[in-house]
């Protein structure tokens, strides 16, 4: 494998980056656009809706038309492939330098040395989005170094870890039936003009995927942007279900801020649509996108209505456990 094909950089960009990203990950240097200057971390390693695929495609899309320089990282396997059941992420070292991170995870316990990037970048107070299963990213045993960080931690202060105290929701159910009840994205009333909507109305965002359960009200500041309408079936043109399930509807994206142990207020969003056959969706990638822009400070550089045009063949993967694409080597998703 020759180094030119492992990253989209220059091979002075390549030669300056550390080995392990060199294996672990792709970098999408971004061109002219509003995000230029700016690096977003994105870290994939869920095993059911395809982080793996979703996260690439995201980081093509904020590279190509909004100039963000973008590292995605992958759950890597003993054989050096992408793995989503691995608790592996080799690469966090990115976030030294990151802008924003952007987090689909699902149950990892990472080595300490791997956790530690993380922690660091939280504890700074640094802008977060989360997708999907990252309300409950980590699932680490009590008793080790950032078991409180676990989606049930019990630590006075930071219950029920990152996905509660970080993005504003742990794991609590689905909403819709899984699989076979898609869900339509709809402005939460008072919030049609917020930066991350910029460009967005109702029905925009959809996806196959279903509506996640939340606790109403969410915690602190956190303000829901869109709410998931459960639909009867998995077409876009389905109709919404009928009775209690959409009333009230539950928040699918939301904003917040939390508080690192240096005292730093940062930014963070949660979208719990975000699959990847979810990303096929316009609007759902326009939501991200916008997101990013908030996330990292520049909800005033947010375009009209922003380019989401995916960049590629993009063809993903049906959400299922064990669905993923066995021996795709990192570099695999290469910007063509």
């Amino acid at each position: 494998m020759s180094l030119p094909r492992l990253v989209a950089a220059p091979l002075s960009a390549i030669l300056a980056l550390p080995l392990s990203l060199l294996a672990a990950g792709v970098v999408y240097e971004g061109g002219d656009g509003a995000g230029k200057g700016k690096h977003i971390v994105l870290v994939s390693g869920d095993e059911e809706y395809r982080s793996e695929e979703a996260l690439p495609q995201l980081g093509k899309i904020l590279a190509k038309h909004h100039g963000f320089k973008c590292t995605v990282l992958f759950a890597i396997g003993e054989d050096g492939t992408i793995n989503p059941n691995a608790s592996n992420i080799p690469g966090l070292e990115a976030l030294k330098s990151a802008d924003l991170m952007v987090v689909f995870l699902r149950f990892r316990n990472l080595p300490d040395d791997q956790m530690k990037h993380i922690v660091d970048y939280l504890d700074a107070g640094k802008p977060v989005i989360g997708i999907r299963t990252a309300t409950h990213a980590f699932n680490i045993p009590g008793g080790k170094t950032y078991s409180k960080y676990s989606h049930s931690a019990r630590e006075a202060g930071y219950e029920q870890g990152f996905g509660r105290q970080v993005l504003g929701e742990t794991w609590i159910n689905h909403h819709g039936r899984h699989g076979s009840q898609s869900q339509r994205g709809i402005v939460a009333k008072g919030q049609e003009s917020h930066p991350i909507l910029r460009g967005i109305k109702d029905g925009d965002v959809w996806g196959p995927s279903d509506v996640y359960s939340v606790r109403l009200p969410l915690p602190g500041d956190s303000q829901p942007l869109v709410l998931g309408q459960v639909l009867t079936g998995m077409k876009f043109e389905d109709p919404p279900l009928e009775g209690a399930k959409n009333d009230p509807m539950m928040p699918i994206a939301w904003t917040k801020t939390y508080t690192g142990s240096a005292g730093n207020k940062g930014r963070s969003f949660c979208s719990t649509i975000g699959a990847a056959n979810d990303l096929s969706t316009e609007g759902t990638r326009r939501l991200l996108v916008n997101a990013c822009y908030w996330a990292a400070g520049l909800e005033d550089k947010i375009p009209e209505k922003s380019s989401v045009a995916l960049v590629g063949d993009y063809q993903p993967s049906n959400f299922k456990f064990n669905g993923f694409k066995i021996g795709v080597k990192p570099d695999e998703h290469v910007m063509k």
